[in-house]
């Protein structure tokens, strides 16, 4: 299998196109129009997303195609580079132009410039909409298995992490394993091949020790407080070290996990911010358990819930909540979107605990239908201790 998003057939694909079909339908009809169009390469998450609802699956390798999806309430039309004479939005625009009963048509917002001029000169009427990204807000239960699919990925690849700082002796003041020092990029190499075992994509997504000021980290230092690369630098005892992975699974749907691991930790700061931060989830998943909240109000709530233990207004906690999908992040993520029954948001609280080092803890979150509690997918432990998330 190349690194290329292919949706499963089957089971699940229906449930995603009726979805998508109703909430098209309907801002439609609300909106007197005739059709929703898009345009874009196959990488483009609108496009992915109708084409998942389609069924349809990528080819192995076809370069730099444009695919062009439209939906007129009844009937889905498509059209490609790779298979049009010209472009796929001129196609479209065309058979549109000669079967639409409206001539007002629906784009997204970042339609292609190009892609747009062709449906304007077939004499069309352009207004931008984001009945897609709204409908990829909420999940299905298929796409809620992929993504659960992803974080077992990402959770195999912080297991495999820990095992490594479980392992590790402290030479010279630095942590080794198997008589090498462990660095960041080792880390983050291992993280990455036990991503690829087990069936997944790390995307370019896995970072050790991701807040700029933090060294040594695998981000690059230019620009930073960091002095150069310092990948590999040797790590250290009792310090935090923060992992962060968000991979693809071979559907194209994305996890998203963080943990925060510390070898031979003497407590303090870092133990009273990680008993915080763990407070902070429960508080998250009852209150997205109760009723649909916005974005805002779910970040003020797991802010509220760290600095409960300690934490003041001089103290820098950071909390974020946001969607995840066909994108590592995707509506809800404004502060006014409200994470509504079905959607799978991000979870993150962190907190300065010292000159360039963080604790950070994030998890994926299923807001519930029906009236079950909001629950968070599996994942490793929460613990500072390596050898706890081997458990």
């Amino acid at each position: 299998m190349t690194d290329a998003e292919s949706p499963a057939n089957g089971s699940g694909v229906g449930a995603v196109r009726s979805h998508l079909e109703s909430t098209i339908s309907g801002t439609l009809e609300s909106r007197n129009a005739g059709a929703f169009v898009h345009a874009g390469s196959r990488h483009d998450p609108t496009v992915r997303y109708c084409r998942v609802a389609l069924g349809r699956r990528w080819p192995r390798e076809r370069g730099r195609e444009v695919v062009a999806v439209a939906f007129d309430g009844d009937e889905w039309l498509t059209a490609s580079s790779d298979d049009a004479s010209g472009h796929p939005a001129e196609t479209l625009a065309v058979r549109l132009a000669e079967r639409s009963g409206s001539n007002t048509i629906l784009t997204p917002a970042a339609v292609p410039h190009d892609a747009a001029l062709y449906l304007e000169r077939a004499g069309l009427d352009l207004a931008s909409t984001d009945v897609v990204a709204r409908a990829r807000a909420t999940k299905t239960t298929a796409e809620r298995d992929r993504i659960a699919d992803a974080q077992a990925a990402a959770s195999a690849g912080i297991r495999r992490a820990a095992s490594l700082l479980a392992d590790a002796a402290i030479d010279d003041g630095r942590l080794a394993a198997d008589g090498d020092p462990i660095t960041p990029n080792r880390l983050r190499t291992t993280i990455d091949e036990a991503i690829v075992s087990a069936g997944a994509f790390p995307a370019g997504t896995t970072v050790v020790n991701p807040d700029p000021e933090h060294a040594p980290s695998t981000l690059d230092g230019e620009g930073t407080a960091n002095d150069g690369d310092t990948s590999e630098v040797p790590l250290r005892p009792g310090e935090p070290i923060v992992l962060e992975t968000a991979p693809r699974g071979p559907d194209g749907y994305h996890a998203g996990l963080v943990r925060t691991l510390v070898v031979d930790s003497d407590g303090g700061r870092e133990r009273r911010a990680h008993v915080g931060a763990t407070q902070s989830f429960r508080s998250a998943a009852a209150m997205l358990t109760a009723d649909a909240e916005s974005v805002t109000s779910v970040e003020a709530d797991l802010e509220a819930e760290v600095r409960a233990f300690g934490f003041g207004e001089g103290d820098d906690v950071r909390t974020r909540a946001f969607g995840v999908g066909l994108e590592p992040c995707e509506r809800p993520f404004e502060g006014g979107d409200r994470i509504d029954p079905g959607s799978v948001v991000r979870l993150e609280s962190a907190v300065h605990v010292d000159d360039g080092s963080w604790l950070r803890i994030a998890d994926l979150l299923v807001s519930s239908e029906d009236g079950e509690r909001a629950a968070y997918l599996e994942a490793p432990s929460r613990s500072l201790e390596p050898s706890a998330l081997l458990e």
